[in-house]
């Protein structure tokens, strides 16, 4: 029996020895797994993510059954997949497709199957080959093979609708294969100069003479009368001025059919519907409802077919292209941008007290009441009788002395700035929203409460409306409210009095000028006094018999408010502030407003946008290009060009294409002139320098409205190569102005500017 309890203890011992040191090492696992976390956590927090994410995985492996580890562990890794897509998002915008592939790679490296990584690595491999068809349709734009390149960018438009080259590519195609309108052709036979006079002549004679003195060819539909009589007396007038003069006093109607002819038929809603050529355009815009702006175009251009699209903010306009060139002016008027104003309000509440209190109270009353009866019984009459002072009890109040003054200030404020849209109204609330009890009581016994809530505190409500000279009316409310006390009604529901001081006002300030609103009032005054009659009225000594205390409280409300206008209504240019709107049954302005009487705007409008037409009179134009920069270089020379623009109208953004030729020259830099920062203007300036020989630059002025006058829109650095050549020559191969509302500007390309190297 002895011998079985020994080798029960010695069992006993080798247990406890073993869980002991499971313990031990369960202890230091924990102390280890917890100094892994910590340092983990610590990395992490330092930017050391690869060491801190190493820290954290042994923590978790140390100790796998924390929720703790497993929880940071994973938010860790979250936060650092998130950092390297963020990392590969900013490389690809800027163009480092290498360096957004290697954060990619580190993001499937921590979460192998990561989809937005995998689609990201697939996109990089587009981008690759969307640009080398780009490349390859720049190269073949540049060998003038246009089917080529057609087909080059129908595939690449196809997988990428957006691709910013491609779509700058199919421009450029565009523009090359774009022939120009039939009526542009008849420019030099519409400024033929023409004398005629007729006396009730038949119409086709009056045709014939202007066929013969022009040679244009002049088709009649069957329904013009050709015999009808003509009288016409013009003297050194134009031939474009002869026919259209002739088809107004006839009520007909005209369409270029080709460069040398022109259909005459009569000027009817039926005719018109059959003869007159109609142009789809689509208006997206930017800041006008579409709604508002189709409604618009309806009464003023009479157009009927108009498409609104709510979700795209888009009006598609069907009409004919002197409607289209109409609607294309009210646009512009209505696509503006809203005005905004900064208000910067101060709001401080000055609340002052004063308590004073001083003296001596002295007891008010004396009370005296019979002691109880000897034997502890009620007194009696008999006892009453024998009342003396010895039977008397007194009680009289204490002596208190009072010497006690309290002076407090509070200032509240708040300081909001507040953002605000033309004519939108703006809400602040700074308090809080106390809820307010009703019990309602049926006649059954049914009772049901119900809760509202009472806005407490400052609410400031303000309206502004900005005006064009840069000043702001503002409709201001403010109301300060608080609570007195709580009221507890029979029913035992729950009310508050509440105390309020409100302003409403209309203010109209400057920008910038400051307004200050007081005068929001509450000054108390009490004054209460406990003396002794007689003694306390006795001046300065009376202060020993009684006690006075004056309670002062005095509460002001002060609003400063300031407006800053961010943006306001740019005033539009004086062209399309009146401009000509044809007849009440055509929109043509036939003689006075065509385009085609001024040689000067002849030559603009026939020339293909980004052709260069230096023989043309720029009288006419709006936007004028200039070189300015050396005519003499030697090889090796490092130069700069600059491009001046000259802007009779107000323009907003300008793509512009360049070549050179790359064997003689390299373009080491493009930069953004002054002209679009003017005022202050933000401004989005880009440029792309092809090996082929070409140069892209687009400036877009993004804020602070269009600008118009003269300045320096790029600045081109160049390098003059080694070369046998003599001369070389950049020249602007295209350049579409564009004013608000998308509206395109005639522009003038200066000539060739022609470099002369020598040694």
């Amino acid at each position: 029996m002895r011998h079985r309890i020994e080798t029960l203890c010695a069992h006993c011992m080798r247990w406890a020895r073993l869980a002991v040191a499971a313990m031990c090492t369960a202890g230091l696992l924990g102390c280890a797994a917890q100094d892994a976390y910590r340092s983990g956590t610590e990395l992490m927090r330092q930017g050391d993510t690869a060491a801190g994410l190493a820290k954290l995985e042994e923590a978790a492996r140390l100790e796998p059954g924390s929720a703790e580890y497993r929880i940071g562990l994973i938010q860790a890794r979250e936060r650092l997949v998130q950092s390297w897509l963020a990392r590969a998002d900013a490389a690809t915008a800027q163009g480092q497709r290498e360096l957004a592939q290697r954060a990619l790679m580190e993001v499937l490296a921590l979460r192998p199957g990561h989809e937005r990584a995998k689609d990201g690595l697939r996109t990089l491999d587009n981008q690759r080959r969307w640009d080398l068809w780009a490349k390859e349709a720049d190269a073949s734009l540049a060998r003038k093979d246009v089917e080529a390149a057609r087909a080059k960018l129908q595939a690449l438009l196809n997988e990428s609708p957006r691709h910013a080259e491609a779509l700058r590519l199919q421009q450029r195609l565009e523009e090359q294969s774009r022939a120009p309108p039939p009526e542009f052709a008849l420019a030099a036979a519409y400024r033929k100069p023409i004398s005629i006079e007729f006396k009730e002549a038949p119409l086709r004679t009056v045709f014939e003479v202007i066929s013969r003195t022009s040679g244009l060819n002049f088709l009649f539909d069957k329904d013009v009368k050709t015999d009808q009589k003509s009288s016409i007396y013009l003297r050194n007038s134009t031939i474009e001025a002869a026919v259209n003069l002739t088809l107004l006093t006839h009520q007909l109607e005209q369409r270029v059919l080709d460069a040398n002819t022109l259909l005459i038929y009569p000027n009817t809603q039926a005719k018109q519907r059959e003869y007159q050529p109609l142009t789809v355009r689509s208006f997206y815009l930017a800041n006008a409802e579409a709604k508002s702006v189709a409604a618009h175009i309806k009464t003023l251009v009479k157009t009927r077919d108009v498409v609104v699209d709510d979700k795209l903010n888009l009006v598609i306009v069907r009409d004919s292209p002197e409607a289209i060139r109409l609607a294309e002016k009210v646009v512009a008027l209505l696509d503006v941008s809203e005005p905004e104003v900064m208000l910067d309000v101060e709001i401080l509440e000055v609340k002052r007290t004063r308590l004073l209190g001083l003296g001596v109270q002295w007891p008010d009353q004396l009370s005296l009441a019979p002691l109880p009866a000897a034997s502890g019984g009620s007194l009696t009459l008999n006892d009453l009788r024998n009342l003396d002072a010895s039977r008397m009890g007194a009680a009289i109040g204490p002596v208190t002395i009072n010497a006690r003054k309290t002076d407090s200030d509070a200032n509240i404020l708040a300081n909001p700035r507040i953002r605000v849209r033309n004519r939108e109204k703006a809400k602040i609330l700074i308090g809080e929203r106390v809820p307010n009890i009703t019990a309602t009581s049926t006649s059954t016994g049914f009772v049901s409460e119900s809760v509202s809530y009472v806005d407490v505190g400052l609410k400031l409500d303000v309206e502004p409306t900005i005006y064009l000279d840069n000043e702001v009316a503002i409709k201001v409310s403010l109301e300060v409210s608080n609570i007195i006390t709580q009221l507890q009604t029979k029913s035992g529901s729950l009310a508050y009095q509440i105390g309020t001081r409100t302003a409403t006002t209309v203010l109209r300030l400057k920008d910038g000028e400051n307004q200050v609103l007081a005068g929001l009032i509450n000054d108390e005054d009490r004054r209460s006094a406990n003396k002794v009659p007689g003694l306390g009225e006795v001046p300065i000594v009376g202060r020993l018999f009684g006690t006075q205390t004056d309670d002062g409280s005095k509460t002001e409300i002060v609003l400063s408010i300031t407006p800053r206008i961010l943006r306001n209504v740019q005033r539009p240019e004086a062209a399309l502030l009146e401009f000509a709107s044809g007849t009440e049954t055509s929109l043509r302005s036939r003689v006075l407003e065509s385009a085609l009487v001024s040689p000067a705007e002849t030559a603009t409008r026939v020339a293909l946008p980004g052709s260069a037409r230096p023989d043309a009179n720029t009288s006419g134009t709006n936007v004028q290009l200039r070189w300015q920069g050396p005519t003499r270089l030697r090889p090796g020379d490092t130069f700069a060009l600059q491009l001046t623009l000259d802007a009779d109208r107000p323009i907003l953004s300008m793509p512009l294409e360049l070549e050179f030729d790359p064997g003689v020259l390299q373009v080491v830099a493009v930069s953004e002139g002054d002209l679009l920062r003017r005022n202050g203007g933000q401004t989005q300036f880009t440029s792309r320098i092809a090996p082929t020989g070409s140069v892209s630059i687009q400036g877009v002025r993004s804020s602070g409205g269009a600008i118009t006058g003269s300045g320096v829109f790029a600045t081109i650095q160049l390098r003059a190569l080694p070369s046998s050549a003599a001369e070389t020559a950049l020249r602007v191969t295209s350049a579409s102005p564009m004013g608000p509302g998308a509206m395109p500007a005639s522009v003038v390309i200066p000539p060739a500017h022609v470099i002369d190297l020598r040694p």
